[in-house]
């Protein structure tokens, strides 16, 4: 059949940029118009019934919020700006999607000025003699950069990006369009022609081999101590049913990675929660009494598996089977004795139709033991009246007060870890953190465009001071735009991480009233010093038709010392 042309009339390269991202179903578009990058911002206009396109105060807010929306729903976050402020102020969330597979696009310029590319125009990114190299700057933290210098190309670079950016391996892609890509049009009969954006999008993939999946299934029944280790990369394929089915019809405990705490509750009988360095000590323990593991969606980093111990994770006792879409994971750290490459889903699926019902019956009275032998999110100072509160009061506390369906964004720092330790998820896709980088600044950008994803869901941003101050700005964000999260800040005035870490020095922060400042921008602003006042506030916050923050005065006195295995201590490089 006959493929019909993009184009029945001569239209602005721009305009048709706008037309390519609705027509690749793309819902939001963040960032700051700048450069010549505000001629696709201005077309954006003609299409706010399908896109809606949300201006921040700051890049990094477009960046996470585009790298986060990509992660949650499998279709690429996009941002947008001018080409220095894009690589510079956007890198956290560019680097996070790197890292963390997320699908995204960068929509940004060369800045440049023709005819005077060789006189060192200011901000250009041609790489000319006196300017920046864009191109480089932007392929060290990209799937792939596209160029687009006329218009024709900036509309294909468009489409190409999308294509690429949720291919294989998803990740960021970044389009450059050069000054006169974006001026000028296209005509019906342009050379290269233009085609409808859908033949661009990569098609559904393909499920996986049934030998595979049946030689899996086989070597997972023969296991006396079978376990899954479930990563970010269920998340990607949004596998978290089929996580919990497979779970349930085989038997099999199930720990996450960091990366991958969220997808799948912490509640069910078969969860150990997180495993390795900042782990439950449930979760390690059976992971490492484990005569198979299956890894999930996870490249398995140093910090994942406390720092490689085998005593945790060894190949030369343990069997390891490994399910990932890129093939550069499979067997990274940990030979695997049998490799499957494919969308996690499917292969979970194709694994439930392979697995014998409850082919480990002894499933949930391993993991049940391994709770009341080693303790699991019981620990008694969740309940503590000290003051300054403690962490574990606060985190116990929003643990009882947030319902199942609410979701945790986090930031960077010892609350991470102590929230990564010591928070219960109720529900798979309630708790999320950066997977690859750990960026401060990251929960509040984060919690935003979890709230666009699932506006009837709390949502609730977790920071200490240090990175509330950096992007507390996305609290103007969430006013404009009617985006009512909740966000928690650990106010214990310091770097925790640092000051526990290195010293003092450097370390620490003033007493800033940060339920003041959110109240003068016009958020609800609580301040709690009273560990009996905590409980009230949340559930107060929960339904607030606007953005509040709840300001905590907490102790320094718990550290991520305290909560890091055993395991990892002995095996830490620091040691030696």
């Amino acid at each position: 059949m006959a493929i019909e042309k993009m184009l029945s009339e001569e239209t602005p390269a721009a305009a048709l940029i706008g037309r390519v991202l609705a027509e690749a179903g793309i819902e939001y578009v963040f960032g700051i118009s700048g450069g010549h990058t505000g001629r696709i911002v201005a077309s954006l206009g003609n299409y706010r019934n399908e896109i809606r396109t949300l201006l921040v105060r700051e890049e990094s807010l477009a960046g996470v919020m585009a790298e986060v929306y990509g992660r949650l729903t499998g279709r690429p976050g996009v941002m947008i700006g001018q080409g220095p402020w894009v690589l510079g102020n956007g890198l956290i969330g560019t680097l996070e999607a790197h890292l963390s597979s997320s699908p995204m696009l960068l929509l940004s310029d060369f800045s440049d000025a023709p005819p005077f590319n060789l006189h060192a125009p200011y901000q250009q990114g041609t790489g000319d003699w006196g300017s920046w190299d864009a191109r480089r700057a932007f392929g060290g933290v990209t799937k792939a950069v596209l160029e687009a210098h006329d218009p024709s190309a900036a509309v294909q670079a468009t489409q190409f990006a999308l294509k690429h950016a949720l291919s294989g391996k998803r990740g960021p892609v970044a389009v450059l369009y050069s000054q006169a890509s974006l001026a000028g049009s296209v005509a019906p009969d342009s050379r290269p022609p233009l085609y409808p954006t859908r033949h661009y999008l990569p098609p559904p993939p393909a499920p996986p081999p049934a030998q595979t999946l049946a030689s899996l299934a086989r070597a997972l029944a023969a296991a006396r101590r079978p376990v899954i280790i479930a990563g970010n990369g269920v998340r990607i394929a949004k596998a978290y049913k089929a996580l919990r089915e497979f779970a349930e019809t085989a038997g099999i405990p199930v720990a996450t990675t960091a990366a991958g705490k969220g997808c799948f509750a912490e509640t069910h009988p078969l969860s150990l929660g997180v495993f390795g360095t900042f782990g439950t000590a449930a979760a390690n323990a059976c992971v490492g009494d484990s005569d198979l593991v299956l890894v999930i969606g996870s490249k398995l980093s140093p910090s994942d598996t406390a720092w490689e111990n085998g005593r945790l994770l060894d190949p030369s006792r343990q069997s390891f089977l490994q399910i990932d879409i890129e093939p550069r994971n499979a067997s990274w750290n940990f030979p695997a004795e049998e490799v499957l490459i494919a969308d996690a889903a499917l292969a979970l699926e194709g694994l439930i139709g392979e697995t014998t019902k409850a082919a480990h019956r002894d499933g949930e009275a391993r993991v049940g033991e391994y709770r009341r032998r080693h303790g699991y999110f019981d620990d008694p100072l969740s309940l503590s009246d000290k003051k300054p509160i403690l962490p574990q009061r606060l985190i116990g506390d929003l643990s009882r007060a947030l319902p199942p369906e609410a979701i945790v964004t986090c930031d960077a720092g010892e609350n991470r870890i102590l929230m990564t330790h010591f928070y219960q998820t109720k529900r798979e896709e309630g708790f999320l953190q950066a997977a690859g980088t750990g960026p401060m600044g990251f929960a509040i950008p984060a919690a935003l465009a979890a709230k666009l994803v699932h506006p009837d869901r709390p949502v609730c941003a977790v920071c200490g001071d240090g990175g509330f101050a950096m992007t507390m700005n996305g609290l103007m964000t969430a006013i404009e735009h009617d985006i009512p999260i909740t966000t928690i800040v650990f106010n214990n005035h310091a770097l925790g991480w640092v000051l526990h870490g290195s010293g003092p020095f450097a370390a620490e922060f003033g007493d800033f009233d940060h339920a003041a400042i959110a109240r003068a921008m016009g958020c609800r602003g609580v301040r709690i010093e009273d560990p009996a006042d905590l409980a009230g506030a949340i559930t107060e916050a929960l339904p607030s038709p606007v953005p509040t923050v709840i300001d905590v005065i907490t102790s320094l006195e718990t550290t991520f010392a305290d909560i890091t295995s055993p395991l990892a201590k002995e095996a830490s490089p620091r040691r030696r």
